[in-house]
């Protein structure tokens, strides 16, 4: 298939590209590089360099495109606070303008990299997709307008979409030579900020809050390894349907604690990794673990990868930058 993938020169963006270029397919990237790097985009794969306002409607208007995977997005929590605007024209807008470049180009699927922020602060776990979208940030709100719109350009224009809401990603795709991984600017990714310790770019690691009502008083996370999220969307693509929106959520369903992630980060590097604990962030819940049943029965993925292998493989990268 000849595929558009937007924000491919991001994190997830860039190893669910090089995965589609091993199942054999044509890329297209399209990334404006505001966050994302024109190295990480894998050598098979074509850049183009511009926002999706600016060239979705060109380069889907080559013709012969078959999908869209839509990973293009801003998803800093507290930026969203901040500065709300970025994330609804960033976000919403931009994704209006990708699909109605698909519609006038007749490219007619189209997966979606969601968030598990669109349910907000859940009132039961493990998240199922039927629990309520109550979300608490700009982002997820953001997020949740894009499915809606996906949900209404199936009905009215037949397309057929797939989001996968998700929480925390964490690993890298190994390669020979080389690895590809997280390199965000404002890293606020638990692993990442462990491993700085071990690196000694950080004195230590902070944990906040050890009250909570846990196994051991730290907040509990999903992290899913990004080879996995990349499969998952792989799957999803083959599931995109005529004239349907079909969510799954995408967890490990049990989810790991803040002290479980440290303990492992100083098991794979070694590192004693000195930390910090302090007061509760307003508004942090216990628990947040999504579910993947659904995805587990209707396209057969399940997660494969646990945290010894995300913290490995990334440890792994950040040696090699």
């Amino acid at each position: 298939m000849k595929l558009l993938v937007t924000g491919g020169a991001g994190y997830v963006g860039s190893v669910v590209t090089a995965q589609l270029l091993e199942a054999g397919h044509e890329v297209v990237v399209l990334d404006d590089l505001s966050t994302g790097h024109a190295d990480a985009v894998p050598a098979g794969a074509r850049l183009v360099q511009g926002t999706l306002r600016e060239k979705a409607a060109g380069v889907l208007a080559e013709g012969g495109f078959d999908a869209v995977l839509h990973f293009a997005a801003k998803s800093l929590v507290g930026e969203s606070v901040q500065k709300p605007w970025l994330y609804w024209d960033g976000n919403l807008g931009e994704s209006l303008a990708l699909l109605d470049a698909m519609r006038a180009a007749g490219t007619s699927r189209i997966v979606f990299s969601s968030t598990a922020a669109t349910y907000g602060e859940p009132e039961e776990t493990p998240i199922v997709e039927t629990a309520p979208t109550r979300p608490t940030n700009p982002y997820g709100m953001s997020k949740l307008a894009i499915d809606t719109a996906l949900a209404e350009y199936a009905r009215l224009f037949g397309i057929g979409a797939v989001s996968l809401r998700y929480f925390n990603v964490a690993g890298a795709r190994l390669v020979e030579g080389g690895a590809q991984g997280e390199r965000h600017a404002v890293e606020t990714h638990l692993i990442p900020n462990v491993l700085k310790v071990a690196l000694g770019e950080k004195e230590s690691v902070s944990v906040f809050g050890e009250d909570y009502p846990t196994p051991d008083g730290t907040c509990l996370r999903d992290y899913i390894h990004v080879v996995d999220l990349g499969v998952a969307h792989l799957l999803a693509l083959d599931a995109c349907a005529p004239s349907t929106h079909q969510i799954f959520n995408l967890g490990s369903g049990s989810g790991y604690s803040v002290r479980e992630v440290i303990d492992m980060c100083r098991e794979v590097t070694g590192h004693a990794i000195p930390a910090e604990v302090g007061p509760r962030r307003p508004g942090d819940p216990a628990i947040l673990v999504a579910s993947s049943e659904k995805i587990r029965t209707a396209l057969g993925w399940k997660p494969e990868r646990d945290l010894r292998a995300m913290v490995t493989d990334a440890w792994t990268f950040v040696q090699g930058r």
